[in-house]
């Protein structure tokens, strides 16, 4: 096999995410206008960028040795690939995407059960026949072209299967959630002949390695800060850290520079506190990887 490798990256919803995150780890992406192959800062990488739901195929059939792709398609093919990691991060907000069952907000259906021999409009058809059928409740599943939520609206169904991030959408649509059918996130995935070439196997591990590095950064920043020696003991019992915070000595004996990396969640608490015990020149910066 030659030093090549045959990425996939998905269009639509999560192409500029994901563009985003290869950045982060290194890998500068370029797009073109109305071309399915964009040009990187990397001579060993080629890129197609695709659609999540045929991704899976492309992967099983060595078109591409590597791609990402949802969990939900996955399932949906029954592709033969390799999961290589979980990558979860969103368009919106970082976190597991849902396939929910939902109807319209004032139908009498409650529960899944309330739905036997009703019609149920999806774009993911094989998840949710096996979902009812393993509950044992007869229905009607039927593909959905696009606009499901309105389906439910227009009377053309009574049900749909639809994934959101965080529900506004179902919402904003008069519908209500009545069941979740999955949870999803995007997933590194490889070809089994690719991922046994030791090459390519490497390759693919050193992306993951970068683009998980990329991702753990998202919540963290670093703070960098100058303190007095004799109130270290105690900030450093206030202060969360990957690992133990770095300590150096200044010019002045009575003072030390201090460097942690912490989520971000944490610096408007923390940074009150260390200024009241003494700490100065505070420097809040992001963070790329933390490997």
């Amino acid at each position: 096999m030659s030093n090549t490798l045959k990425i996939g990256l998905p269009k639509g919803s999560l192409q500029d995410a994901t563009i985003k995150l290869f950045a982060k780890s290194g890998w500068k992406i370029n797009l073109h206008h109305r071309n399915y192959f964009p040009d990187v800062n990397d001579e060993e990488l080629t890129i197609s960028m695709c659609r999540a739901q045929e991704m899976a195929k492309y992967v099983e059939d060595g078109v591409l040795d590597v791609g990402m792709t949802g969990k939900d398609w996955i399932l949906e093919n029954n592709s033969d690939v390799v999961e290589v990691s979980s990558l979860v991060y969103s368009k919106v907000s970082n976190r597991p995407a849902r396939w929910v069952l939902a109807v319209s907000g004032d139908s009498p259906y409650e529960k899944p059960e309330d739905l036997a021999g009703k019609k149920i409009a999806t774009e993911l058809l094989g998840v949710t026949k096996r979902y009812f059928e393993e509950k044992g409740i007869d229905v009607e599943v039927f593909y959905s072209w696009g606009a499901t939520e309105a389906k439910v609206v227009e009377g053309l169904c009574d049900a749909i299967v639809e994934v959101t991030e965080t529900g506004t959408t179902i919402k904003a649509h008069g519908l209500k959630i009545i069941d979740d059918v999955m949870l999803t996130n995007t997933r590194l995935i490889a070809n089994k002949d690719s991922w046994n070439d030791s090459w390519k196997r490497k390759k693919i591990e050193n992306i993951n390695l970068l683009l998980q590095g990329a991702l753990k950064a998202e919540k963290m920043v670093g703070l960098k800060m100058n303190m007095p020696k004799d109130v270290l003991e105690k900030a450093m019992k206030v202060m969360p850290s990957l690992n133990s915070p770095t300590v150096s000595d200044l010019s002045d004996p009575k003072w030390v520079s201090v460097e942690i990396m912490i989520e971000e969640v944490a610096v408007r608490e923390l940074i009150p506190e260390l200024i009241d015990m003494g700490a100065e020149g505070i420097i809040e910066y992001p963070l790329n990887k933390v490997i």
